[in-house]
């Protein structure tokens, strides 16, 4: 091949790369702008609705004394319920994955289907969730009954998410520690999961992010859009922040417009701090390996 082919191809190569970058970077100021021009339209319809007496106040068919106290709190219910009872079944299903389990098919069939659960749709949980919780055990429309429905729903992502951090930890840490006679209990607890937990908890972190904007499920287990009361106990009725919009967004009333409005601002507030949080954590969880 010449020199002046080769400068050639070359140059094609160049170009074809710079255009690549070109229309990434238009896709991506193109979502970018979609994004901004929504979030500040949805902020300016919010701001004559928000207030303290919006966040306390209880839902009402008249628009001027509407608040989502009971939503709010019953988001708040759901998070915590769902992340006591998911993060340590994940944790422990995939250390037993990554360091018990032999490698065996049956152990690459269950991965398999961790996989394939968590891609399946939030609505399947929904309808898996009514049978189960609310019809089966009779739970009814419970913060209990949302809350089992939303971690068999986040309980795959979490797995997958544990397995990562567990694979992201050295072997030589795992092998220094057995050199010392250290049992394989041993080595999990005070090595493994120690260097692996702040990646774990950021994945869990960021699952609930997406669990508190779940609809469908809710929906499905038969969330009510309208409850005058906040829970006070996990069998307490509730109502959570996307039912409580969904529930606005169908009045044709523009004052319950401006109340959803505000609603869809709490709730993005509330996965924006906990996407900070989760890399807070990130942060602080490597800048500790670096130290050790």
């Amino acid at each position: 091949m010449s020199a002046a082919t080769s400068l050639r191809i070359s140059r094609r190569r160049r170009g074809v790369d710079v255009g690549f970058g070109a229309v990434c970077s238009l896709g991506m100021g193109v979502a970018l702008v979609a994004l901004v021009a929504v979030v500040a339209d949805v902020v300016s319809d919010s701001l004559p609705v928000l207030g303290p007496a919006f966040l306390t106040g209880l839902p009402s068919r008249v628009p001027a004394d509407a608040g989502i106290g009971p939503a709010l709190v019953g988001s708040l219910w759901l998070l915590v319920v769902t992340a006591l009872l998911s993060l340590p079944l994940a944790t422990g299903a995939a250390l037993w994955l990554e360091e018990y389990a032999p490698d065996r098919w049956t152990t690459r069939v269950i991965e398999g289907n961790v996989h394939h659960l968590a891609h399946v749709p939030s609505v399947v949980y929904g309808v898996l969730g009514l049978t189960l919780f609310v019809r089966t055990i009779s739970l009814g429309r419970s913060v209990l009954a949302g809350a089992l429905t939303l971690t068999i729903f986040v309980l795959p992502i979490l797995i997958l998410s544990a397995q990562e951090a567990l694979r992201g930890v050295p072997d030589e840490l795992r092998d220094a520690a057995r050199s010392v006679g250290a049992t394989r209990w041993q080595v999990v607890r005070r090595q493994v999961l120690p260097v692996a937990f702040p990646d774990i908890l950021a994945a869990a972190l960021l699952a609930l992010a997406r669990v508190v904007g779940e609809t469908a499920p809710l929906l499905l287990v038969g969330t009510l859009g309208f409850v005058a009361f906040a829970p006070t106990a996990p069998t307490d009725a509730l109502t959570a922040l996307p039912i409580q919009i969904f529930d606005w967004v169908r009045r044709p009333q523009p004052e319950f417009q401006a109340l959803a409005a505000g609603a869809i601002v709490v709730l993005f507030g509330i996965i924006v701090a906990l996407q900070l949080l989760a890399t807070l954590v990130r942060a602080v969880g490597r800048r500790r390996e670096g130290w050790l």
